[in-house]
């Protein structure tokens, strides 16, 4: 398709006043191979493969960055979920593959790694567990390790056992990385109807049903949106959804045509661009800045549900417009700590966790790097996540949590981590307890329209 030279200079400003970025290329590698009796070998399996497969991907980005002057966050890679992998091990704790594969990362001088993972929506394998109970002191002793794990799905239910479970992990990791403001916790996702072909991190993972080696790219772009509207005063819902639709068909070129161009080099399967619009910390690269161009006064009033869906609907449809590989989770993200505008929103009493949670009903992915105070029980946390859990359910749709308690924390305090993570506020939760229904246990069943074979 050829371009304007309008649009080659609208592309450029993009770029270099409205934040424009690709946000990660991320290579998926299969594990499959990996496995052994043997932890200590599976391990080494592990760093071989990841590095021999891995070696030329930040070069081969950094090139094309440079020759297309396309800014590239992140260079990331996501492995087969390691319990399935770990499966085959005599052995009582994964952390020496989490060590493996952070030692990998830092060899290829990759960001994150995502992977340290388990599917667990239906049933815990004692693999699965094994991997579970890895968790803390894995993300304690590691830095580029990213978990996620699978307790729902449409056609599953959810395992509120696992639930629990994941719950008690969460705590856990929060308290041992305490001294780090609980940063183990931003490393950590859960998720409902989870993706094989996530870009993004804490919940990439490469699934089974992939090739051996994919790169998938994860575009972002809410400043450019947000300019887009800016300049849109007077006009309806119809025009600015079809402003929305048409920024986001360029993103998504923009996204592909990098993702193409490094499978090329790499001589690897190019899987799919997620068009997802991921906010940063930076002034004016905010999903909730959009919302609040449309109209809405402030993030989380009432009407932000509605003005969200608008935007995140417009965008899949221009994204769907411009390729014919739009995959992993694909809508805009609403983590509270690395949007300011959200970060605001809190401050101001606009948005409440409730609301929150509301707004995650209708776009990708799910309630997304909120903070919470230090003391809240377990069983509370495992009910905020069985809430979001069905959304997704219920829906048919991806859903997740990834939840900051914050060692010593207290309501309306203000946590710091600095870079993409940004600023949490820590929002109060519901004094009332789920603590009897929580520890039911057991497994949801799936909803009626899981019948549909």
């Amino acid at each position: 398709m050829w371009l304007s030279a309008d649009e080659v200079f609208e592309t450029i400003r993009m770029i270099e006043m409205e934040n424009l970025d690709i946000r990660t290329v991320t290579l998926g590698i299969s594990l499959e191979d990996c496995s052994h009796p043997d932890l200590e070998t599976t391990a080494q399996n592990i760093y071989n493969k990841i590095t021999d497969k891995g070696r030329y991907l930040r070069e081969i980005v950094d090139e094309i960055s440079d020759e297309f002057g396309i800014p590239i966050a992140n260079r990331r890679i996501a492995v087969t979920p390691i319990s399935s992998v770990a499966a085959p091990c005599a052995a009582n704790s994964y952390v020496p593959i989490a060590h493996a594969m952070d030692k990998a990362s830092k060899k290829l001088g990759i960001d994150y790694m995502g992977g340290f993972s388990a599917m667990a929506h239906k049933g815990l394998k004692p693999w699965d567990a094994i991997l579970m109970d890895s968790i803390p002191q894995a993300l304690e002793e590691t830095d580029t390790v990213c978990a996620s794990i699978s307790l729902a799905s449409t056609k599953s239910g959810i395992n509120m056992d696992a639930v629990l479970k994941m719950a008690e992990i969460i705590h856990e990791t929060a308290f041992r990385t305490a001294d780090r403001k609980g940063i183990g916790c931003a490393k950590l996702v859960v998720f409902c109807n989870m993706v094989e072909d996530n870009p993004f991190i804490a919940g990439a993972n490469q699934g089974a049903g992939e090739a051996e080696c994919t790169i998938n790219v994860g575009v972002s772009g809410p400043g450019v949106v947000r300019s887009v509207l800016s300049h849109m005063n007077d006009a309806s819902l119809g025009e600015i959804a079809e402003a929305i639709k048409k920024a986001s068909f360029k993103i998504t070129r923009m996204g592909e045509l990098v993702g193409r161009e490094v499978s090329k080099r790499l001589g690897y399967k190019f899987g799919i661009v997620d068009l997802s619009l991921a906010p940063t910390p930076a002034p004016g690269d905010s999903v909730a800045n959009i919302l609040e161009e449309m109209g809405i006064e402030m993030c989380g009033t009432h009407g932000t549900t509605a003005a969200l869906a608008m935007m995140v609907d417009a965008v899949k449809k221009g994204g769907a417009m411009a390729s014919s590989y739009v995959g992993g989770l694909s809508g805009a993200f609403i983590p509270v700590s690395e949007d300011m505008g959200m970060v605001k929103a809190v401050q101001m009493g606009a948005l409440s966790l409730d609301k929150l949670e509301a707004m995650t009903s209708v776009c990708s992915v799910g309630m997304d790097m909120f903070a919470v105070p230090g003391d809240t029980s377990v069983e509370t946390i495992a009910a905020i996540i069985a809430d979001e859990l069905a959304i997704g359910m219920i829906n048919n749709k991806t859903t997740a949590v990834r939840i900051l308690p914050i060692p010593g924390a207290k309501a309306g305090d203000m946590v710091d981590y600095g870079g993409l993570l940004g600023t949490a506020p820590v929002m109060p939760v519901n004094n009332f307890s789920s603590a009897r229904f929580i520890k039911r246990g057991g497994r949801i069943p799936a909803p009626l329209q899981a019948l549909r074979n």
